[in-house]
């Protein structure tokens, strides 16, 4: 069974004015589309062809010659769960199970906000700022380029993009205020504690 582009969980325009239908142009129909295609093209015909993407992902982790199918399949996935974190009217403090998870492990959400922000200032060039389960404890960290914490044994809870496509059209160089705009206004909190559970 091929790889597929899935559905986007919300409408184009529905982010606005935090990320624009623009971006969402580019972005998802251009760029996760693409690698979409790319892995497809590159499993076909090979062991790998009909299995799903994190067996691709597992299997291709850390082998210099399987970059290509690593980093395409990763990117999918990458892209299909930070599309699930996000959401028109998110963001803010979180309810339910995350929030004392927050609390206990990170020593509240302001702690959280200030050094998943951080995550994604510092991450240099291309990359993924983080929130993850290690083992039951919440941790923040970020990836270069396609690599995902699937490859490292750690649970993926929420992911921000800070590869330029996710934020240049709208953000330009500034970063941190598309960091910012996603942490107060965009995570899907409720997706989060689906992943908690």
């Amino acid at each position: 069974m091929a790889i597929t582009l899935p559905d986007l969980p919300f409408k184009k325009n529905a982010l606005a004015p935090h990320i624009s239908e623009q971006t969402l142009d580019f972005h998802y129909g251009k760029h996760h589309n693409a690698y979409v295609t790319n892995i497809n093209k590159l499993i076909e015909g090979t062991d790998l062809a009909g299995k799903d993407l994190e067996s691709i992902i597992k299997s291709t982790a850390g082998n210099a010659s399987k970059a290509g199918i690593f980093n395409n399949a990763a990117q999918v996935w990458n892209h299909t769960f930070y599309w699930n974190c996000i959401k028109p009217g998110g963001g803010g403090a979180p309810s339910g199970a995350i929030a004392g998870k927050i609390d206990s492990d990170l020593g509240g959400y302001d702690k959280f906000a200030e050094q998943f922000k951080n995550a994604g200032i510092t991450q240099f060039g291309s990359g993924w700022a983080w929130l993850v389960s290690n083992k039951g404890k919440l941790e923040i960290t970020k990836t270069l380029n396609a690599d995902t914490p699937l490859a490292h044994g750690l649970k993926p809870l929420l992911t921000m993009d800070v590869w330029e496509h996710a934020y240049y059209l709208d953000y330009q160089n500034r970063r941190p205020d598309y960091l910012s705009a996603f942490i107060e206004n965009l995570i899907n909190w409720d997706f989060v504690n689906s992943q908690l559970a």
